[in-house]
């Protein structure tokens, strides 16, 4: 009875979190403007609409002096030609290289050459003898090298950097194509010059060498298990439309064959004002916003949409079941067709999908699954698009365990949810928690951002948005048992990740292309003239830890405290200064509590009254640090804390329990060792540690088999008897000081145990290689560096961004855009996070293995003499200034930073340092830097591939060759 009655009372704690109706208001502001703002609505949104057609979202947030921006188009994959597939895609990489200023040197030149090229794609696209295309392309690479010598490569990226932008990006997706720059604030109008002038015509420059880096996208996504079954699920789903004919990453014969006039030509039907929308979000004026935006946008043309053909799929009466094969281990998605985003199904769909899996991990499958670990892992999901959806199943199996197993698994939850067979308090508890993490959404610019652009592009009103949780709130048992009563049929499609060799790989071979010219020291007028555009200066601001920290001592222990000034969601953290080195067992004693309950209370019990209650709880044991977290409204976080304390002090062995979760750790185990990630993650562990790391250095099988789970319990139970620190973010510490005071031990004082000592070896020109059936070959290069320097952080910063981060990089524009070798190409110089460790220097890329000799001889050559650009580099160094002076550490942020800085040994914030070291850098110092810490140093390199692809003697370039294998690597 005292249970039933604990958990009306949770409930109700809960309920808390009223329901508010929201209704479209429409206002005009004092120049004229209409703009609608939803009542209610705590983002404080508003929402313009242009003369052209063009929408307009504003909001603000003030945590920083930023401005998170997206530009979205209502255009993607769905709408390419079908002799064209993947060209939404691919227009969304051309849309970065300029416009006919910016990026040219001598535009009357360049556009006849370019439209050259655009007429032998013509001609190339319709010829069919294969030696005769060969000749074509031969001419595109001979003019476009010609017209390379007009064109400045990644013009538009040194403009957007030079405002200090990060997060330059873009994506598309079946329905949307988006266009993303996070900028300060007083860099608004700059940031709206150049965006105008990029959307206000397309230029197909750098063609060919862009396309070959599309071709490595496509090799890339074969090497993806999750695109691969999503391909087939999609295709399976969807036959009669888009969206399962047409990939976003296009058809290889697409690929080899494209059409700069059909690029064009959709660029000019789908990039128009009444087809986008302009989204802002953070320290900004309305008004003078909307009066920038209107200058800059509004004089985009309005331009009639082609009307769309509908083509509506026949209704699924069967089930379609689809294999696909990849070296990695098994596992089992299904899926069943729903109705599109806004419409009573999709929602019932969506509520249905978080009664099987949600983030309390209280769902039927969480529990009668993942809980009791019946397979390795499975969940439910649901997406929605503009005019479908699906409503989808995942299962992965364990080392034994066959896929139709794993399917009977999954059909008995949907039985259970027919039947009723759950929880009725689950319905109100996923409408609380789904409002707790509209409220951390929303907090972040990118998070509202995000939200308001994907509503847009699904055609969603920010008020239907806003009402969903409303509508949520509507749906009763009765109304989800009809759902899957109705829904449920033997209609879905089922697809089996089989471990085998891949029979269906298309290989995109690609053409011999010459080099292009980077012309890195030349300039647009238009960049000329930008440069002499001027910004009010933002002025950097420094956090004063003692000043933004409370910090109380009470009985042995340090609780810390920020205050929380956005919402009522806060976050308690337990710290121990302890971790995997200190204590080997004590990562797996943290991950059993996910499956132990209490003396009183079943493993499910526990989970269901943190879910009823919006708080969760989290455990995770780092090498040197551990964290027990607490996170929910702060109103019911006092309760969290008993129930955590609960569950601490009263944990109950179960070596049942336990001896299941070894057989997952061992199927987790086995597994890595299929996965492309996981064994390039080994791979670089490997060459960058050795054979002695913490990576390698894990518990046995035989340790794992033999072990008693009392031994791990009663870890778990003293753990809070050790030394440890607290912090509180949230309003008002004091409350937290007697929930903690009545639950929680803030006497302890058992001394932490000495951690483990893990060596540094001196990487020396080894080069380490693991075979692997892929498309692509990953190559990454490691040097160890000296110990941690501050005087050098200001230096590293702009170095990065100069040398190896970014589109406008050194790296990038020479193995990208110049060669065509590699899809991703990158180099970082990483800082150590202890002053007692070491630096290390890191280059990566990943290509086709027939090109890997070419990008190791370009990798070499710059490694060895870093291009001195003076241009590029004041960029680079403008750009570091303008993000130390418009960042801010906020909120959980400022007490992690102090933590951090404290184990390199400082007590305040040194970006202060870094900033006044970047004001006062040169070209020449940077370069001293290089060739004393990245040309002078040994790397040990790390390859994936597939052995028969490689060309070994080139590879000996880089040092002795030693061919590892899993268990070298992963040491089991």
């Amino acid at each position: 009875m005292k249970q039933i009655i604990l958990a009306s009372c949770l409930l109700l704690a809960v309920s808390t979190i009223k329901a508010q109706t929201f209704t479209t208001e429409k206002k005009q502001d004092n120049q004229g403007y209409t703009y609608e703002i939803v009542k209610n609505d705590n983002t404080g949104l508003r929402v313009y609409t242009l003369k052209n057609g063009l929408k307009v979202f504003l909001a603000q947030n003030t945590d920083e002096p930023r401005i998170q921006t997206y530009i979205p188009v209502k255009t993607g994959s769905n709408n390419d030609p079908s002799d064209n597939t993947g060209l939404a895609h691919y227009l969304e990489h051309m849309v970065f290289k300029g416009t006919s200023k910016i990026g040219t040197q001598n535009w009357e030149v360049e556009k006849k050459l370019i439209a050259q090229i655009s007429d032998l794609y013509e001609q190339h696209k319709a010829e069919t003898d294969p030696e005769k295309k060969k000749a074509i392309y031969k001419q595109i690479d001979e003019v476009s090298q010609e017209a390379s010598k007009y064109s400045i490569a990644n013009e538009y990226d040194k403009l957007i950097s030079s405002l200090g932008a990060k997060g330059t990006n873009a994506h598309t997706n079946l329905y949307e194509t988006v266009y993303k720059n996070n900028i300060p604030s007083n860099e608004l109008e700059k940031w709206m010059i150049v965006e105008k002038e990029r959307f206000s015509e397309l230029v197909l420059r750098l063609f060919h060498t862009e396309l070959e880096a599309v071709y490595e996208e496509f090799n890339r996504s074969q090497d993806n298990d999750a695109r691969l079954v999503s391909f087939e699920l999609m295709s399976a789903l969807f036959p009669d439309t888009p969206y399962g004919q047409q990939t976003t990453i296009g058809k290889s014969e697409h690929l080899k064959n494209p059409s700069m006039v059909a690029i064009n030509n959709y660029f000019n039907t789908y990039y128009v004002p009444n087809n986008m929308a302009v989204i802002l979000v953070g320290d900004l004026d309305f008004d003078k916003t909307i009066k920038m935006v209107d200058k800059y946008f509004g004089s985009f043309k309005y331009k009639e949409l082609p009307m769309k053909k509908l083509v509506t799929e026949k209704p699924m009466t069967a089930i379609v079941s689809r294999e696909v094969k990849s070296p990695t281990a098994e596992r089992l998605t299904m899926a069943w067709r729903t109705s599109g985003t806004g419409t009573k199904e999709a929602l019932l769909a969506d509520m249905t999908s978080e009664l099987l899996s949600n983030s309390g991990d209280v769902g039927l499958i969480d529990l009668n699954i993942n809980q009791k670990q019946l397979a390795l892992s499975a969940s439910g999901f649901s997406s929605t698009f503009n005019e479908y959806g699906y409503f989808g199943l995942n299962l992965n199996t364990k080392e034994g365990q066959t896929l139709e197993e794993g399917k009977a698994l999954l059909l008995t939850q949907i039985d259970k949810l027919k039947k009723g067979d759950f929880d009725e308090w689950m319905i109100q508890a996923i409408v609380n928690n789904r409002k707790l993490d509209v409220m951390k959404t929303y907090e972040s610019a990118d998070g509202l951002a995000t939200s308001i652009y994907r509503n847009f592009t699904q055609g969603i009103s920010w008020e239907k948005n806003l009402s969903e949780i409303n509508e949520l709130a509507k749906i009763t048992k009765a109304d989800i048992v009809k759902f899957a009563n109705d829904f449920f049929k033997d209609n879905y499609v089922i697809i089996y990740k089989r471990k085998g060799v891949n029979d269906k790989l298309v290989r995109v071979s690609n053409p011999k292309i010459t080099p292009v010219q980077l012309n890195r020291d030349s300039q647009s007028e238009f960049y000329k003239d930008f440069t002499k555009l001027t910004s009010t200066d933002l002025s950097p601001v420094f956090v004063d830890f003692k000043k933004e920290i409370q910090t109380k001592k009470v009985k042995n222990t340090n609780i810390s405290f920020v205050k929380n000034n956005t919402n009522a969601i806060s976050n308690l953290y337990y710290i121990f200064n302890m971790g995997s080195d200190n204590n080997k067992k004590l990562s797996l004693a943290m991950g059993l509590l996910d499956y132990l309950g209490t003396d009183k209370l079943s493993a499910e019990a526990v989970k269901k009254e943190f879910y009823k209650i919006g708080v969760s709880y989290s455990v995770s044991a780092g090498n040197d640090m551990s964290y027990i977290t607490l996170t929910g409204l702060e109103y019911n976080l006092p309760k969290g804390v008993e129930l955590l304390e609960n569950l601490l002090k009263n944990v109950k062995p179960d070596q049942d329990v336990y001896n299941t979760t070894v057989e997952t750790i061992l199927n987790t185990r086995a597994n890595a060792k299929k996965r492309k990630e996981s064994i390039a993650n080994a791979l670089v562990n490997y060459a960058k540690y050795g054979k002695d790391s913490r990576f390698r250095d894990i518990i046995s099988e035989k340790e794992l088999k033999e072990m008693n789970v009392a031994e791990l319990t009663n870890m778990l139970k003293d753990l809070t008897n050790y030394e440890h620190q607290i912090f509180f973010y949230g309003t008002n510490l004091n409350t937290m000081v007697e929930a903690l005071d009545k639950y929680h031990n803030l006497s302890a004082n058992k001394a932490i145990p000495a951690p483990k000592v893990y060596l540094e070896p001196d990487t020396s020109n080894k080069v380490y290689f693991a075979n692997y059936d892929m498309v692509q070959t990953e190559m990454t290069r490691v040097a160890k560096g000296a110990k941690y320097n501050a005087g050098i952080a200001g230096t590293v910063n702009v170095f990065n961004s100069y040398f190896g981060s970014g589109l406008s990089s050194i790296v990038f524009q020479e193995i990208r855009e110049s060669k065509s070798l590699a899809y991703s190409a990158r180099a970082n110089y990483g800082l150590a996070t202890d002053k007692n460790l070491n630096d290390y220097m890191t280059v990566s890329i990943g290509t086709q293995a027939n090109k890997l000799p070419q990008a190791v001889d370009a990798i070499n050559a710059l490694l060895a003499d870093m291009p001195k650009i003076d241009k590029q580099f004041n960029n680079a160094k403008e750009s570091s200034l303008k993000q130390i002076a418009s960042s801010r550490i906020i909120k959980t942020n400022i007490f992690f930073n102090q933590i951090n800085l404290k184990k390199l040994g400082f007590d305040y914030d040194i970006r202060k340092d870094i900033f006044k070291d970047i004001q006062g850098l040169t070209l020449d110092a940077t370069n001293e830097f290089f060739n004393k810490e990245v040309k002078t140093k040994q790397y040990n390199t790390a390859i994936i591939g597939k052995k028969e692809n490689l060309d070994f003697e080139a590879l000996k370039k880089l040092g002795d060759i030693e061919e590892v294998s899993l268990e070298e690597i992963f040491n089991y």
